[in-house]
């Protein structure tokens, strides 16, 4: 009888750890996180960090506003939004939502500093009541038609956990408490991060009781894994590999839109540029792009359609505007810059460089499948029409570092470089604001202005869109903005980048534009 006994504990324990393996949720991410504080951007760590921290208006699959942790807002007059909030929303440690919660958050991110904030969602705050515990008002300085679509950009902290806290304390620290269906487990750097089943949800409880992020920057290894079956969820699926999980049986491929746009940026500000050299291997006298024909020289010589087709594999659409079709500012019928060399080669001997010049041009390696490639073609192309390019690959962080350093007298370290964007609104104006407009750190404008552009007409033109409350004309606006910047070219949009995932069948999940991997949106089928 003895050994009976211990034969059904025995499977009893077997099942019981087969039923939590079965609730674990594995899923692997190409890009690693490099921070936990909810109001410091990147995009792996608001991805990982939205199953913990919730916002007041959040994003549908498509980057529209949804009401969160706000039941409901509305613009009391063009300075003053009034947001109603949740009367069932708890932190992960008991206690309850409040709008001084809400308040201290969107304070918080107002004042947060570095080269990577929210604080462009917040920057038009003047300041934030709370008349009770469920409302919350926002008194802007400027009329700002979009701050409610802007706020779902910031995290709601709990106010006492959170006042005070660093990076380190979000790292199942003291401030590691959100309203999520998840709790903070432990992030490990270039290793995982992990959550676990928030008990106090208010909505239905998640099927995962664990969700396990790992790290898998190669995209060979992180198809492997999940043809092996070691996750169950990977991003990033190369258009190169899209094949070997379609011809597994017990996986599938799902495909999206991107809000995420690969763009060649261009210092056309400074006097002289480090990057760009003559025969002598010295630097040019003169920055050769300031000059608007050399910046239009390259568009044409970049083959746009062969690079989305050929070299990303079909994984991207060609444009040379700011955002993808579908989304918030996409100019419908807007046309390609044309592939054309021959007058490339002329704008070049026009601005005074007939036998061309070097350009060295930075880029990312490890960002999304194919960056690098498209990085080496681009620079045969820039090549054949006599700008000699030397290509440097990088890692994501040194990127990040480098493309943020300044030189001597404010010029950038890095001249001409690619990289993927996007904003996490999804709204084409926004991108424009991040990537364009004259750095103003009081009005958080060109958070991501790594080439220092200004130009007052531009400035301008963002100015009207964000004042306007009409939303048809707003459009209009935003469009009259994009269309500059296709004519001036202050930095060249190269393709919208495709978004793919590989899951085991059995799961069903819903693809996003912002190209995040989510739990919450991972389900088993029915």
């Amino acid at each position: 009888m003895p050994r009976l006994r211990l034969s059904l504990l025995a499977a009893g324990l077997l099942a019981a750890a087969s039923g939590a393996e079965a609730q674990t949720l594995r899923i692997a991410f190409k890009a690693s996180m490099d921070g936990t504080d909810p109001h410091q951007t990147f995009t792996p760590n608001r991805n990982a960090q939205l199953h913990v921290w919730e916002t007041l208006v959040t994003q549908d699959a498509t980057l529209r506003p949804r009401p969160q942790l706000a039941e409901s807002w509305r613009a009391i007059d063009p300075l003053t939004w009034e947001f109603k909030l949740r009367r069932d929303a708890v932190f992960h440690d008991g206690t309850p939502f409040t709008s001084a919660d809400a308040a201290f958050s969107i304070l918080r991110a107002r004042a947060a500093t570095g080269p990577r904030t929210y604080a462009a969602a917040v920057r038009n705050v003047a300041g934030v009541e709370t008349p009770d515990a469920h409302t919350l008002i926002v008194r802007t300085t400027v009329p700002t038609p979009l701050q409610p679509d802007f706020l779902a950009a910031i995290a709601i902290l709990n106010a006492r956990a959170a006042d005070g806290a660093v990076d380190a304390d979000f790292n199942g620290g003291r401030a590691a408490i959100g309203t999520g269906p998840y709790r903070w487990g432990r992030w490990t750097p270039q290793q995982d991060v992990t959550f676990e089943r928030s008990p106090n949800w208010r909505g239905t409880p998640e099927p995962w009781a664990r969700v396990q992020i790992r790290f898998v920057p190669n995209d060979s290894a992180r198809v492997a894994a999940l043809l092996a079956g070691d996750v169950d969820v990977i991003d990033s699926v190369p258009t190169g590999l899209h094949q070997r999980v379609r011809e597994n049986a017990n996986l599938q491929l799902v495909n999206g839109y991107s809000v995420f746009t690969h763009y060649f940026y261009l210092d056309a500000m400074s006097a002289q540029i480090p990057n760009a050299t003559g025969a002598d291997g010295q630097p040019l006298p003169n920055n050769p792009l300031r000059d608007l024909r050399v910046r239009r020289a390259i568009n044409h010589a970049i083959n746009r359609v062969a690079l989305a087709d050929r070299v990303m594999e079909g994984g991207a659409t060609a444009t040379g505007q700011i955002a993808a079709p579908g989304l918030i500012g996409h100019v419908e019928g807007l046309a390609l810059p044309e592939f054309n060399p021959a007058r490339a080669r002329a704008l070049l001997a026009e601005a005074g460089y007939p036998n061309g010049f070097t350009l060295t041009v930075h880029c990312t390696q490890d960002r999304f499948a194919g960056d690098a490639r498209t990085c080496q073609a681009i620079g045969q192309m820039l090549t054949a029409v006599g700008i000699r390019t030397v290509v440097e690959a990088l890692p994501m962080p040194i990127y990040l570092r480098r493309s943020a350093t300044q030189l001597a007298g404010g010029v950038p370290e890095l001249s001409a470089h690619l990289a993927m964007f996007g904003s996490s609104s999804g709204i084409a104006s926004e991108g424009l604001t991040a990537l364009l407009r004259t750095p103003n750190a009081a009005r958080a404008h060109g958070g991501w202005n790594r080439t220092r552009f200004s130009n007052a007409e531009f400035d301008a033109m963002l100015d009207r869109v964000d004042s306007e409350f009409d939303p048809e004309t707003r459009e209009r606006l935003t469009q009259e903005a994009i269309r500059w910047v296709a004519d001036n070219v202050p930095l060249a949009p190269v393709f919208h980048v495709g978004a793919s995932w590989g899951a085991k069948r059995g799961l069903v999940m819903t693809p996003r534009a912002d190209q995040y991997t989510m739990a919450t949106e991972i389900r088993p089928a029915p």
